[in-house]
């Protein structure tokens, strides 16, 4: 079997219209929590809700930090794992070589993912991907069962390193120990200085300008992106794992998955996550980050079991005849991710940047969601259209382009 044949883009007719569906519904949440970031820096993630918001703003914040921050990269991550696996699987029925192929489509995605982390929106998570995909190579013959204890492994063993850490420090807090209460004096300046650097660059400056700081952050963040590529990684395996057990081929094979899913795995990730609120939604890691860290790790341990209830109940409603004809709509803008979410992030750095309309930290929180709400349905609409005159997104035209080093065809027949 030549790689001409075995490596082909896959027809539209042979997509599963579950995992486009999915990823437009997480494209929707990753809007809600990106939204956020566009006019306000980058250096604030991880600090929890802003507490200058009062009354309507200040709620949306809280509902949004509970139920959608840290759910929907989750739930795209089990998507992109399961994109590894449907790939692996089918080039292994048409006689191999996936390995070189996935290589070459994990180094595109690279390319994309530092054009828009560096051009772009410093907030970018396209390059932990590719780097992600790379390293799901290692596991590809490991059996379903395996990828999915080592993903639950991957992710769920820092979580418990963080519980336990905060469990000690609230222990040496309590004893009237107060080391580690407080930041490093050079360390603190350092990060201040880097977060003034992000509202002047963002808020007045030039597009050069934000292109600078946004080459600076992403230098500087790289251990944290390792530390959080342990996470993805184990997202990515536990979203193989569900692809190859049949889970969303043939859901209704496994409706006591997505019952335990939606019965118990939800209502304790919501029970997590308001623990977690009721802790602190306000992370201060220079004067209290016992508290800090107990509430992050208890985020932690809600969100994966949330987004897999999540990916239950979107997974039950397309089994009714209404479900499938609401949630079908999200379909079109889910074929065409990659476009979507980078256009997401040129209209709102647009919006938000100097370089743009300017409306950096003039936006308050309700006519952000108010905007992404309309920005999706329009999104929707736009991609909808799109797809009626063209195969594949543009973004995804170009990605496909280098991963099987053709051109393939762009209009729709």
């Amino acid at each position: 079997m030549t790689e001409a044949l075995v490596l082909a883009p896959v027809d539209a007719r042979q997509r599963l219209h579950t995992l486009d569906v999915l990823r437009g519904f997480a494209l929707f949440g990753i809007a809600l929590m990106n939204v956020e970031y566009f006019g306000r820096p980058l250096a604030d993630v991880g600090s929890g809700v802003d507490p200058s918001q009062a009354g309507l703003d200040y709620a949306l914040s809280r509902l949004i930090y509970v139920f959608v921050q840290g759910k929907f990269w989750i739930l795209f991550s089990l998507l992109f794992g399961m994109g590894f696996a449907l790939m692996a699987t089918r080039a292994q029925a048409a006689g191999g070589g996936f390995p070189k192929l996935y290589v070459r489509r994990s180094l595109g995605l690279l390319a994309i993912g530092l054009v828009h982390a560096l051009a772009i929106w410093a907030g970018d998570i396209l390059v932990t991907y590719a780097i992600g995909a790379l390293l799901l190579l290692l596991f590809r013959d490991a059996s379903p069962q395996k990828q999915g204890r080592l993903g639950a492994l991957l992710y769920g063993a820092p979580v418990l390193g963080l519980l336990l850490m905060s469990v000690v420090m609230l222990a040496m807090h309590a004893a009237g120990s107060t080391a580690g209460d407080h930041a490093d004096a050079a360390h603190e300046a350092a990060e201040q200085a880097a977060r003034a650097a992000e509202i002047a660059a963002y808020s007045t400056g030039s597009w050069w300008q934000a292109t600078a700081v946004r080459a600076q952050y992403l230098l500087t963040h790289v251990p944290e992106m390792l530390v959080f590529e342990c996470f993805a990684l184990g997202i990515f395996l536990i979203g193989a794992w569900l692809l190859r057990c049949g889970a969303i081929s043939d859901p209704t094979a496994h409706a006591a998955l997505y019952r335990h899913l939606r019965r118990f795995a939800l209502p304790a990730g919501v029970v997590l996550a308001l623990l977690s609120a009721s802790v602190t939604v306000h992370l201060d890691w220079k004067d209290d980050s016992a508290h800090a860290m107990l509430a992050m790790a208890l985020m932690l341990a809600a969100s994966p079991l949330m987004s897999l209830g999540y990916l239950a109940l979107v997974v039950g409603a397309l089994q009714t005849a209404a479900g499938a004809r609401v949630l079908g709509l999200l379909a079109p803008a889910g074929r065409m991710a990659l476009s979507n979410y980078l256009l997401q992030s040129l209209v709102g750095t647009w919006l938000f940047y100097g370089h743009g309309l300017g409306l950096w930290g003039s936006v308050p929180r309700r006519w952000q969601v108010a905007g992404v709400v309309v920005g999706f349905a329009l999104q929707v609409l736009l991609s909808r259209v799109w797809l009626a005159y063209f195969r594949h997104g543009p973004a995804e035209w170009l990605w496909r382009a280098w991963t099987y080093r053709h051109f393939p065809a762009m209009r729709a027949r």
